[in-house]
């Protein structure tokens, strides 16, 4: 019995070897786990992310299919006439004006129409404001369509701030420079759907000569002048 004992290495009963200790798993320092629903937040913004992005490329993409077929021309503005008969400014820096002029708006696109909901115009001295038409008609622009508008501003305006200095240079020099600022709101139209509402400004340097005294010689014919058109 004692040889049996000692052949089976002192155990009693079956041996199967060394336990076998149990896998172990090793997660990366600093990894972030494949499911992300294991923090709800998260996946919150995840899919949110992902909805927003998928939203702006769509829209992006229908932009410049809409570009690529219309191919929309840019607004030309210009000053076609402008007439000054008025521009005094006394010792209490009281200004007397009376200054119009016929603006022309073309529309060169072939596959788009323009309805001008609101048009106003404002006009500037020196930086400062002292003119405003507010009563320019709406209207309706087909396709490679000009119209022309004519603003006038007229009255008297008061605390201009300090222009005397400006004033008094360039009537010395024989012309006054003002700023013709247009604030439009309109709808485009392309086939028979309107599109949205857009607010473009149509900034117009115009350089005008000093009124002639009475009995004095009528100023030379004015120049036509391009505007800038800014659609932000």
């Amino acid at each position: 019995m004692a040889s049996n004992a000692k052949s089976s290495g002192g155990l009693n009963g079956s041996y199967y070897g060394p336990a076998i200790p149990p896998a172990r798993t090793y997660r990366s320092v600093g990894g972030r786990s494949s499911d992300c629903c294991c923090n709800p937040c998260s996946c919150l913004i995840c899919t949110l992310l992902k909805f927003i992005f998928a939203v702006v490329i769509t829209l992006g993409i229908i932009f410049l299919i809409i570009w690529l077929i219309f191919r929309p021309n840019e607004l030309k503005v210009f000053v076609e006439d402008a007439n000054l008969t008025t521009f005094n400014l006394n010792n209490s820096s009281t200004l007397n004006y009376n200054l119009s002029l016929a603006i022309s708006i073309r529309n060169p696109n072939r596959r788009i129409s323009i309805y001008y909901d609101q048009i106003e115009a404002i006009a500037l001295y020196d930086g400062n404001r002292f003119g405003y038409d507010g009563s320019l008609p709406v209207f309706f622009q087909g396709h490679k369509n000009t119209t022309v508008i004519s603003p006038r501003f007229a009255g008297q305006a008061v605390s201009l701030g300090a222009v005397n200095g400006t004033y008094a240079r360039e009537k010395g020099e024989g012309n006054f420079y003002f700023d013709v600022k247009l604030n439009a709101r309109i709808r485009l139209k392309v086939k028979f759907v309107k599109v949205g509402h857009f607010k473009p400004k149509f900034d117009c340097k115009v350089k005008l000569p000093v009124p002639p005294a009475k009995g004095g010689l009528p100023p030379a014919s004015f120049e036509r002048t391009e505007c800038d058109v800014d659609w932000i």
